[in-house]
C-alpha cells in the first residue's frame, strides 16, 4: 500500500513533559532527551552494540550510540533517494529493502557498513512494508502484490526466494509500512497483520508451514484503515493497533488483544484511547501487561494488557518506538531519535 502520508515540516521542539494523568500509572516520565537530529524520515529501527541503527529517507542509513550520542555515522547506501522503511538484523548483518520498485534488498556489514545488493524485486508492485529476522539464516520480508496474492520473500540459509502459498489478499486489502512492525514472530509462529479495505492477521506454523488467516475487528474498510503494527509476548498473547491515518483523532475499533495466538480478537479502549496508532511494543518481561505505544501525535502506555490506554506524552512525529530495557525505549520519526527513560 502506497503509505507515504508525512507530517508537515516543523521545526523540532524541545520537550515538554505531558504530566496530565501520568500520575494514574505506576510509571512516570524520568527523561525524554533526543539523541539525533537530521533531516530526516525514520520508520524502522534496530538495536545493537548499545547502538540504535536506523534506515529512512534519501538512502540514509546509520547508528547513534546510546551512551555517547556524539558517537553516531551515517552513510548513504544508494547515490539515488532511495526511501527505506524496513531494516532487519543478524549476528553479522544489517539488512534493508526501499520501498517501491525495483525493490533492492541491502546487506551492511556491522564492522564496516560495506553494503551490497543481494536481491532485488522488480515487479511493479513492490512495495516493501516489513522485514524481519525470526532467528539465524531465517527472515521474511512482506510487500504489495499485483495479484491479490500473499507475496512474503523469505531468505533461508543464505538463498533467497519467494514463500510459495496459495493465499489471496481480499480486494483492497495489503499493509503499511508505518513502522516495520507488522511482522512479528515466535519459535513457533510469524504473524503479518494487513489493512485497507480488509485487515487479517495471517498466520505460518513453523512446523508444518501452514498458513492460517484469521479476521479481526478492527475498524477497515477504506484503504487508509486497518492494522499498522502487531507485537506478541508469546505464542498466545498479542496485541494489534491502527485506526485511519488521514483521521489521527478517531480511536473507535482501533486497538485490538488476542488471548489464542490470533485466532480471535477483542476489541479494547475503544474510544477511550489516543488515536491513530503506527507502533506498539510490548514491555520485556512483562508478559503482556506493559505496553508502551506511539502515534503520529501522541505516546501512549497500558498496564493491564492493553484494556486502558493513557497518553503520557504530546510528541509529535515519532513512527516507531523499541524497549532498550525495562525502563527505556526509544523513539524514532521525523527528524530525530529520542530516549525516553520510565520510573516505576
Amino acid at each position: 500500500m502506497d503509505f507515504l502520508f508525512l507530517l508537515p515540516m516543523k521545526k523540532t521542539l524541545p520537550f515538554l513533559f505531558s504530566l496530565l494523568g501520568i500520575f494514574t500509572f505506576s510509571q512516570q516520565i524520568e527523561s525524554f532527551a533526543n539523541i539525533l537530529n537530521d533531516k530526516i524520515s525514520i520508520r524502522a529501527i534496530e538495536l545493537y552494540d548499545d547502538k540504535v541503527w536506523y534506515s529512512g529517507t534519501d538512502s540514509k542509513f546509520g547508528f547513534v550510540n546510546l551512551k555517547d550520542p556524539e558517537n553516531k555515522k551515517q552513510i548513504k547506501l544508494s547515490e539515488e533517494k532511495l526511501q527505506f522503511r524496513t531494516l532487519a538484523q543478524d549476528k553479522d548483518f544489517f539488512y534493508a529493502a526501499n520501498i517501491e520498485s525495483p525493490a533492492r534488498f541491502f546487506k551492511i556489514d556491522k564492522k564496516d557498513l560495506t553494503h551490497q545488493i543481494v536481491f532485488t524485486d522488480v515487479s511493479k508492485a513492490a512495495f516493501y512494508d516489513a522485514f524481519h529476522f525470526v532467528k539465524k539464516n531465517l527472515a521474511f520480508a512482506f510487500s504489495d502484490t499485483d495479484d491479490n496474492r500473499w507475496k512474503l520473500t523469505m531468505y533461508k540459509n543464505g538463498e533467497w526466494s519467494f514463500f510459495k502459498n496459495n493465499i489471496r489478499l481480499n480486494p483492497g486489502e495489503a499493509a503499511f509500512a508505518a513502522s516495520n512492525t507488522n511482522i512479528v514472530s515466535t519459535k513457533k509462529y510469524l504473524w503479518i497483520a494487513t489493512g485497507g479495505k480488509s485487515s487479517r492477521i495471517l498466520r505460518l506454523n513453523f512446523k508444518n508451514n501452514q498458513i492460517d488467516v484469521f479476521n479481526t475487528p478492527i475498524i477497515q474498510g477504506e484503504s487508509s484503515q486497518g492494522i499498522y503494527s502487531v507485537d506478541f509476548s508469546d505464542d498466545k498473547f498479542g496485541i494489534a493497533v491502527g485506526g485511519d491515518y488521514t483521521k489521527q483523532e478517531a480511536n473507535i475499533n482501533n486497538i485490538a488483544t488476542t488471548n489464542d495466538g490470533g485466532k480471535t480478537w477483542q476489541i479494547q479502549a475503544s474510544g477511550k484511547n489516543a488515536g491513530y496508532t503506527t507502533c506498539v511494543k510490548i514491555k520485556p518481561n512483562s508478559k503482556g501487561k506493559e505496553i508502551i505505544s506511539v502515534g503520529d501525535q501522541h505516546i501512549s502506555y497500558s498496564s493491564d494488557f492493553g484494556r486502558t490506554w493513557k497518553k503520557i506524552s504530546d510528541e509529535k512525529g515519532f513512527f516507531v518506538c523499541q524497549w532498550i530495557d525495562e525502563s527505556t525505549i526509544v523513539f524514532a520519526g521525523k527528524d530525530r531519535i529520542s530516549i525516553m527513560k520510565l520510573r516505576f
